[in-house]
């Protein structure tokens, strides 16, 4: 999986990772749009800006479980790296993105237009010119800086990738 370099601590390595591959597991589909995504936990809500997290992000899975997401940005930058992944190899194995062992094996495609995979890269590049101002300082404290080098990488190579 070429976003292992990024997949770890700061991207895919939360409870929001987990929820989102719950989420992308739940859609059972193996073509998921980013639209699809954002508007069935409510990202769309946040119009394009991660800052500060609305109320109620989210969604409700098929055995009537509740999950939450805590921090938006979070969401956005698993997102990017599994689009990136799906750019660069076509698709995502769902089993890779969990550490879950009895999580699925199986393997989806995220799409997203030019215009939303536009907006994924300024959320980025928003992000890594003041991490700061970002909710998740509140979890990762300093820590934030090393994550938005980490963030900068990937906003790099989604460039080199582009549609």
């Amino acid at each position: 999986m070429y976003i292992t370099k990024y997949w770890g601590d700061f991207i895919g390595g939360s409870d929001d990772s987990l929820s989102l591959v719950e989420f992308l597991d739940d859609l059972n589909k193996e073509e998921i749009t980013l639209k699809e995504i954002f508007t069935g936990i409510g990202l769309d809500r946040q119009n394009m800006d991660f800052r500060q997290t609305v109320e109620n992000l989210g969604f409700i899975n098929s055995t009537g479980l509740e999950m939450d997401f805590y921090y938006a940005i979070d969401v956005v930058t698993d997102l990017a790296a599994i689009l990136l992944e799906c750019k660069i190899s076509g698709h995502v194995n769902l089993r890779e993105l969990d550490d879950n062992e009895d999580a699925k094996n199986r393997c989806i495609r995220v799409v997203a237009t030019e215009e939303e995979y536009t907006g994924i890269k300024v959320a980025l590049e928003d992000f890594v010119k003041d991490p700061k101002s970002y909710d998740i300082y509140e979890m990762v404290g300093d820590d934030i800086i090393e994550m938005a080098e980490i963030v900068k990488e990937l906003r790099k190579d989604l460039l080199q990738y582009e549609l």
